[in-house]
């Protein structure tokens, strides 16, 4: 990564110049994009359990084939190499990895990692490895899952192996992505695997994901060189009141020590917030928190991943107010324990297919919290991009000016927090491909480059021959 992230071009246009050794790249996770679900000594996730299950998942899609890239990934790395990216960020699979969760690695299912880095490598495209995207090993989850200590032990164990086995070729590794929704929408509301629905098992799960990146980092630490950086991605909520209520302001804290500080207050800090142990002490006295927990959760990181596509807007209720505005899908049972009079709104504007509003300001936002928050720490852009109704015209042509718009008005957000300074190394849009999109199957499209899921076919959108000139130039155009 870029270690003079503020560093500009002197040119006419630096104004849109980002800084030198800017990393552009673009991201997926395996189970949108595998398939292969039975192959090579690869076992049942979580999310295999949840997308077979009959009204889990829209029209009973699964990703058992997704997108294939287990058997297309050479063609995916060219497509990769012809845009121009500079990294690809991608995650293991645990189950093709460690099929039970326990014992030795597949050598198999590591040596897929080990071709796809390989060629990564070749083509001149930096390696971003990402342990953990949603896929517990479903024995792990029979188990107990996340809401139980073994769960982060094993993910360490889990770490270990993937170092061992990578470490000479990815340099660069993030421990988990979005733990809030593995915690909350997995065993909260109950809209992503494993589909369970206890507040208590949530705020059990929140801090044994902690607790796993902590050890996880260790592990990752005692394997790698010394170069290696080590980082978490988190989808960071920018939280905004309603009004400029007393009250409104408070819902915004309530939900900002649900959503963020949740795991920026133990990751990085050392602490879970009071204010979050006050909340929610009418649900649980948080004595799933062992002595010396919160000193193995609190390792250095390289940077913060920093995952956003639109932001959250929250007002005070009389309890009667609803969750189900909150942009993360429909449950009778809410993902936010003990905030029940918390109400959550729809922004006015355009939208995109997911029903998430744009507003790139919310990205800058948060960016310029971040910065002031964890002053010594760089951020990168982990994830930020939209789904549209995408399709291919007569001439197989995809047009999708929309998710140009989006993406440069983000762009432009980034860059003008850079300039106003925060230390921000790199932006990877999601996704390189449109894949199987959780409990939306393959109804929505976020990829740069379209898929047509009967055949494979892959065509890259007009938004990633735009992304693959800034990605060349690191000139974002005003137009």
């Amino acid at each position: 990564m870029v270690t003079a992230a503020q560093q500009t071009a002197s040119a006419p246009d630096a104004a849109r110049t980002f800084p030198k050794g800017f990393l552009w790249g673009s991201a997926t996770a395996s189970y949108q994009i595998e398939g292969a679900a039975a192959e090579d000594g690869r076992t049942p996730s979580i999310w295999d359990t949840y997308a077979r299950t009959p009204g889990r998942v829209r029209n009973g899609d699964t990703g058992d084939i997704a997108t294939d890239h287990y058997h297309r990934w050479r063609e995916d790395v060219a497509l990769m190499a012809e845009l121009g990216l500079g990294a690809y960020r991608f995650s293991l699979a645990w189950p093709r990895i460690q099929p039970t969760g326990r014992g030795p690695a597949v050598q198999k299912g590591l040596d897929f990692y080990r071709r796809l880095t390989d060629e990564l490598l070749e083509k001149g495209i930096q390696p971003v490895a990402t342990l953990y995207h949603w896929d517990l090993p479903q024995e792990l989850e029979d188990a107990g899952g996340w809401p139980e200590r073994a769960t982060a032990e094993r993910f360490a164990e889990y770490a270990a192996l993937a170092a061992d086995a990578l470490g000479d070729r990815v340099k660069t590794w993030t421990t988990l992505n979005e733990p809030w929704c593995s915690a909350f929408l997995g065993y909260g509301s109950g809209v992503h695997a494993p589909g369970r629905t206890d507040p208590v098992a949530a705020l059990r799960a929140a801090h044994h994901l902690n607790l796993g990146h902590g050890l996880a980092v260790q592990a990752l630490r005692d394997r790698l060189p010394a170069a290696a950086q080590c980082s978490v991605t988190l989808n960071i909520h920018h939280v905004r009141p309603l009004t400029a209520t007393e009250g409104d302001a408070d819902a915004v804290r309530r939900i900002d020590a649900l959503a963020n500080r949740v795991f920026t207050g133990p990751m990085l800090q050392g602490a879970y917030p009071e204010d979050l142990l006050k909340d929610t002490a009418g649900l649980t006295d948080w004595s799933f928190v062992k002595d010396g927990d919160l000193e193995q959760i609190n390792q250095p990181l390289d940077f913060l991943g920093v995952n956003y596509y639109t932001p959250t807007v929250v007002s005070e209720t009389d309890g009667s107010g609803t969750h189900t505005s909150d942009g993360h899908g429909n449950s009778p049972h809410s993902p936010w324990p003990a905030a029940d009079r918390v109400a959550f709104h729809q922004p006015p504007g355009e939208r995109t297919a997911m029903g998430w509003a744009v507003d790139a300001t919310g990205l800058y936002d948060l960016l310029r919290r971040l910065s002031g928050d964890f002053p010594e720490l760089p951020l990168v852009i982990t994830e930020n991009g939209a789904a549209f109704d995408d399709y291919a015209d007569p001439s197989g042509n995809v047009n999708d000016p929309a998710r140009i718009a989006y993406v440069r008005d983000h762009l432009a957000a980034v860059h003008r927090a850079i300039l106003d300074g925060s230390d921000v190394r790199g932006y990877f849009l999601w996704s390189l491909l449109d894949n199987f999109e959780w409990a939306h199957g393959y109804s929505k499209r976020f990829g740069a480059v379209y898929v047509d899921y009967p055949t494979g076919k892959r065509i890259p959108k007009a938004s990633a021959r735009w992304y693959a000139e800034i990605a060349r130039t690191g000139v974002l155009p005003v137009a």
